[in-house]
């Protein structure tokens, strides 16, 4: 039996039927073209499906889409306004902080929350922030380089 939810996701609202078996990645991916989570591990270990629900970064593939229910949702297609990136995209590219690619999204969400509760991190809250996020081609110097500039804390 299918169910009736409303949420918010990057500020639109929308209404839809999901399966209760539904994970939120897959509503996002399949329902809602929102492709930029992605999934990798499945189990919740990896981070690349990270969206940021109520404020807070969420593993996709562990949240049932039922769950959403009521629920803000941003996922990294949201970050960008009006065809300008975010200062943490813009970060993320003026540092090198990516190769490949399949982890930024969900390394961008995870610090975007961390962002939103605490504009000014220390090292140590980044690397708690990001702990939840693998990524096996740039090291992390780079990403937690690009954090701390679109925290102002470089120049």
């Amino acid at each position: 039996m299918k169910h009736n939810i409303s949420f918010t996701v990057n500020g639109e609202k929308v209404h839809m039927e999901v399966e209760p078996n539904k994970t939120l990645l897959r509503m996002l991916r399949e329902d809602l073209n929102l492709t930029g989570a992605k999934e990798g591990c499945g189990a919740g270990e990896c981070g690349s499906c990270t969206v940021i629900v109520d404020g807070k970064a969420v593993n996709s593939c562990m949240m049932l889409a039922v769950e959403a229910d009521g629920k803000d949702i941003l996922t990294v297609e949201g970050l960008a306004k009006n065809g300008i990136l975010d200062p943490l995209q813009q970060s993320f590219i003026d540092n090198a902080a990516l190769q490949c690619g399949y982890c930024t999204p969900g390394m961008l969400m995870s610090a975007k929350a961390l962002l939103m509760r605490n504009p000014n991190p220390s090292e140590d809250e980044i690397k708690e922030a990001i702990g939840g996020n693998l990524c096996r081609c740039t090291g992390y110097k780079v990403i937690l380089d690009a954090i701390k500039e679109a925290a102002g804390q470089i120049n």
